[in-house]
């Protein structure tokens, strides 16, 4: 199901560069690397930050990458790219510090090794450890955001949707909210029991990260599927979403848009013709970062 997420994913950030501004030699963004968030059972836990020039405080995203639970980095979204001369161009974190924000990209524990809730546990555990320190990163506590690509954009509604009752608070720092204010999902899984049909992908591919299958304990996807904590109180939702996704079908996103406002909660999304499970052209990109960059100064930065 997921094996070529890793591929397609950095494929579109490739294409990231071009969405912000030219290379330049010299920035006035601060990026600090490898900035250690969490200690779980003796394994450490890092995150690669940048912050505005300024004195702030700023507006916080929290960048969650890919790969099925089980495989990607960090670096997806703070390692930058080359342009057609060669000259490195500006990460997903510099240029939405560029912009005005607080950007985090955060590593958490992978499948198999792992099974979940260690990634959730360990997302909103980076929330938290920046809300803790947000007078050091020049960030603005009460204005958070999530964005991450599939199986991080599951992480990031994870992020958004849930409150301290989920049980995925653990850890540090837990005087503090791991909820963030609003959500940028990429075509991110929704609703998991659509892939109890499928016993090659279940098992393969869902029972490596989650433990169970369906037909050991039907509850198992209820409690890792997004859709079940849709309610009113959910945080703006922007969703974009291929049309031909084979890896994640767009009615993962369709019955979450579905749900959400029914519930009546802020949410929108945009589908893009013709894209697959990432992938997407430069144009797409293009698009899905400035609608992107709209929903967040919109909604935690106050413009209209």
């Amino acid at each position: 199901m997921f094996t070529l997420t890793r591929f397609v994913v950095a494929v579109a950030f490739a294409f990231l560069p071009t969405l912000g501004r030219a290379a330049e030699p010299e920035s006035a963004v601060k990026v600090t690397r490898n900035v250690l968030y969490a200690t779980v059972g003796g394994e450490k836990l890092y995150l690669d930050i940048a912050v505005p020039a300024g004195d702030g405080p700023f507006p916080c995203l929290v960048m969650i990458h890919g790969g099925a639970w089980q495989l990607g980095s960090r670096s997806e979204f703070s390692g930058g790219g080359k342009d057609k001369d060669g000259k490195r161009t500006p990460s997903w974190i510099e240029i939405a510090a560029e912009k005005g924000y607080v950007a985090a990209a955060i590593s958490y524990r992978l499948a198999p090794k792992h099974k979940f809730p260690a990634m959730i546990e360990d997302s909103r555990s980076a929330v938290r450890f920046l809300r803790a320190n947000a007078k050091t990163y020049k960030i603005d506590a009460d204005k958070f955001g999530a964005v991450g690509f599939s199986a991080g954009g599951h992480l990031s509604l994870l992020c958004g949707m849930c409150d301290k009752s989920a049980g995925f608070d653990v850890g540090e720092c837990l005087d503090m909210s791991g909820k963030v204010q609003c959500v940028i999902d990429f075509f991110g899984p929704t609703d998991l029991s659509l892939y109890s049909t499928s016993s090659g992908i279940e098992d393969n591919y869902i029972v490596p990260v989650f433990g169970k299958d369906v037909k050991t304990d039907a509850t198992i996807y209820k409690k890792v599927s997004p859709l079940n904590y849709v309610n009113k109180t959910n945080p703006p939702t922007l969703i974009l979403h291929g049309n031909i996704d084979l890896i994640v079908p767009i009615k993962h996103s369709e019955t979450l848009l579905k749900s959400l406002t029914e519930a009546g909660v802020s949410a929108e999304m945009l589908t893009f013709s013709f894209a697959g499970h990432g992938g997407w052209s430069e144009r797409e990109m293009a698009k899905a970062s400035a609608a992107s960059f709209k929903f967040l100064d919109t909604h935690l930065k106050g413009k209209k």
